[in-house]
């Protein structure tokens, strides 16, 4: 008998995007990726219309619990919106016998508008059209969303009540939610009435003085800085507003004291905590901040001050924002020898929605720098047509992410990524984790016959038996480039959350992707 002998590497069943061979996940864990990874918009390889029926075909094949918990995780681990109310629109068609649909929405949805978004998609996934598109509704559904109904106060309701083809007012008629006391039935009165009061939020604020007239651009630019110093002071703008509008705040010149507000704010843990923000978010507000720093030419009075540029002030507040999201990060000791490798190929350059400036690419590469900045003993680099390592210093997460950028074109495009195990297997270099970030559509360019599977396979054979790979899935297209299997070292991570970590405690206490999903109590 032989012992010494090469593991059997387990043969494709499907082709990928690419037309190169791969393996298919298990229906819980493409349901997973496909979910972890939705923004319902469409992606290189797969139109929205196309992802929405095949998390409809994933969710009939899935057990109705372990649906109603993965929608719970999208929303409160992943921060996810969209998606976990299409998971309830499609878990109420197919489940009966219970209140499990009733008891998912009312803890789903979250925001008022939220009401609205899940009854617009249940009229779109029952193909309803006319004067009734929401008759005949769901009783489960409707269930949960008169619970809904009753957590939102005034403030809510009129913060969310917006034109569509479903408004907050028809919501109310058609779910009947039973008022709580006399104050909320006066609520509910005037949201039917359109008499709600309007809430005092910066779009209300910022919308009237854009529409005022002026009689110069100074005297617009003044009044325009007087009121962002109004609502900073004011500390009703929310952390995801001032993420969003660092530009426009320093475009107004607002007072020093209020930038430092600001920056306090964006770098405070427990206000990045409770932001929800997904980590590209600040990649996003960074860029645009940048671009705000090397498009304005210093003023004399500034060259004079020595008071530091505003911009570098919250450019330093956005990198000890980041930097919290991975602040506890569990299993990654000085002594654990990890490899970081970035898919930069062509299909890694679309943005995730149709709005946004962010790739999938600068996604892969926000959570490979966070996890770099956390790791002792590390090599960093990135693959295309080839693999190159890059030196890049342990510490600054967005301004590593521009380093990286810039040098993007330096491996090509096409999606090799069997050769950041090849270059360990010829150097013998042993590592503990290989974490490749992707979306994990690869083909060999090269022709070579060499694949991830093969290399891999070799790599645990003859120089690291304990080494563990580990697929960072950024699009959840349902396809691998190799089997996952806890028993050759190799395991799927999906999504575009810093709680992506999470799943790699839960890896290291011996768990899985799904570990953390199936202990959502509900």
């Amino acid at each position: 008998m032989r012992f010494n002998t090469t593991p059997r590497i387990p043969q494709p069943d499907t082709l990928n995007h690419e037309g190169a061979a791969a393996y298919t996940l298990t229906p819980a864990l493409e349901l997973y990726a496909a979910v972890a990874t939705a923004a319902l918009q469409d992606q290189n390889y797969e139109k929205a219309d196309t992802r929405l029926v095949r998390l409809r075909e994933l969710v009939a094949k899935n057990d109705a619990l372990f649906v109603a918990r993965l929608a719970v995780y999208a929303r409160e681990r992943l921060y996810l919106r969209s998606v976990p109310l299409v998971l309830c629109v499609e878990l109420a068609r197919l489940h009966r016998g219970d209140n499990l649909v009733s008891r998912l929405v009312a803890r789903v949805v979250q925001r008022a508008d939220e009401i609205t978004e899940l009854l617009a998609y249940y009229a779109h996934a029952n193909g309803r059209s006319g004067t009734k598109v929401l008759n005949r509704l769901s009783k489960q559904l409707q269930k949960g969303l008169a619970q809904s109904f009753n957590r939102f106060d005034g403030y809510q309701l009129a913060k969310y009540d917006r034109a569509g083809a479903v408004r907050l007012r028809d919501a109310l008629f058609l779910v009947h939610p039973m008022p709580q006391n006399e104050t909320q039935q006066a609520l509910f009165n005037q949201l039917v009435a359109g008499t709600l009061p309007t809430p005092y939020t910066f779009e209300t604020e910022l919308s009237g003085l854009g529409q005022a007239e002026y009689a110069t651009p100074a005297e617009r630019t003044a009044a325009f800085r007087q009121k962002w110093e109004e609502l900073i002071g004011s500390g009703k703008v929310g952390y995801m507003a001032l993420l969003r509008n660092l530009r426009n705040i320093l475009e107004a010149g607002v007072a020093p004291e209020l930038v430092e507000q600001v920056c306090a704010t964006l770098s405070d843990e427990r206000a990045v905590a409770r932001s929800k923000q997904l980590p590209f978010r600040f990649l996003a507000a960074y860029r645009e901040v940048k671009a705000l720093q090397t498009g304005v030419v210093p003023t004399l009075l500034g060259m004079l001050s020595l008071r530091p540029n505003p911009a570098v002030e919250v450019l330093a507040a956005l990198e000890t924002a980041i930097s919290h999201s991975a602040a506890n990060l569990r299993g990654f000791g000085h002594e654990t020898r990890v490899v970081v490798a970035c898919d930069v190929s062509g299909s890694m350059q679309h943005p995730i929605s149709a709005r946004s400036k962010v790739l999938h690419y600068d996604i892969g590469l926000v959570l490979g720098m966070l996890l770099q900045s956390r790791c002792q003993n590390v090599v960093t680099g990135m693959f295309g047509d080839t693999w190159k390592r890059l030196t890049l210093p342990r510490g600054p997460v967005l301004r590593n992410v521009e380093e990286f950028y810039k040098r993007e074109g330096e491996v090509g495009y096409s999606t090799n990524g069997y050769l950041v195990i090849q270059d360990l297997r010829q150097r013998r270099e042993v590592v503990d984790k290989v974490m490749l970030f992707t979306d994990c559509q690869l083909w060999n360019s090269h022709f070579n016959g060499s694949s991830v599977a093969q290399e891999w396979a070799e790599y645990r054979r003859t120089v690291a038996p304990n080494a563990r790979l580990y697929l960072f899935d950024l699009a959840g297209h349902g396809t691998t480039p190799l089997q996952v299997y806890p028993e050759h070292g190799v395991a799927l991570i999906a999504g575009w959350s810093d709680k992506i970590f999470d799943v790699l405690a839960a890896l290291e206490n011996g768990g899985s992707a799904l570990t953390e999903i199936e202990a959502i109590d509900l």
